[in-house]
């Protein structure tokens, strides 16, 4: 089990969260992730990092897998300009590799938002710290687990199709 893997089950079992840490093909994306275990698309709790222009940390917006993060809506609650995040500072903040960030289980505090969307869903399923294990959870246990606070900052991605965005 990778260390990343074990910072996500003992972030889970502090919490008293029982569930199954469940290997799957790629899930590199949110369709793969909701198709490899039988859920809807927005089921999919999409960990997106962004860089803080001004701090210079990772910032958190969970959002659901349906959905895009509206870069303006997602600097005004951070309440400062927001570029991309690079592998070196996810790994360094996070502890995680690019398409297995988990909302849990994180190396230091990180501000994190979440879209309402995922909290319309008893269950939701989100990375395990790698691009090949998911977990399922109570969505609405997320906000206090992760300190994400319910915030609009996505935009349907029908509306941000000449911008694609990647899973983290």
């Amino acid at each position: 089990m990778s260390k990343s893997l074990k910072r996500v089950r003992a972030a889970l079992d502090a919490a008293g969260i029982t569930t199954e840490i469940r290997e799957v093909g790629s899930s590199r994306t949110a369709q793969e992730a909701a198709d490899s275990v039988g859920c809807a698309l927005d089921q999919i709790a999409k960990s997106i990092i962004f860089r803080a222009e001004t701090s210079g940390e990772a910032v958190l917006f969970l959002t659901a897998g349906g959905n895009r993060v509206c870069a303006e809506r997602a600097s005004a609650l951070a309440g400062e300009p927001l570029g991309k995040a690079d592998a070196e500072l996810i790994r360094a903040q996070t502890g995680f590799a690019i398409g297995g960030v988990s909302p849990v289980g994180h190396l230091s505090p990180i501000r994190a938002w979440i879209d309402p969307r995922l909290l319309e869903f008893p269950v939701i399923w989100a990375a395990a710290g790698t691009p090949r294990h998911l977990f399922a959870m109570d969505a609405h246990l997320l906000p206090g687990l992760t300190g994400a606070v319910p915030a609009d900052f996505t935009e349907a991605a029908a509306e941000a199709e000449a911008e694609p965005e990647a899973k983290m």
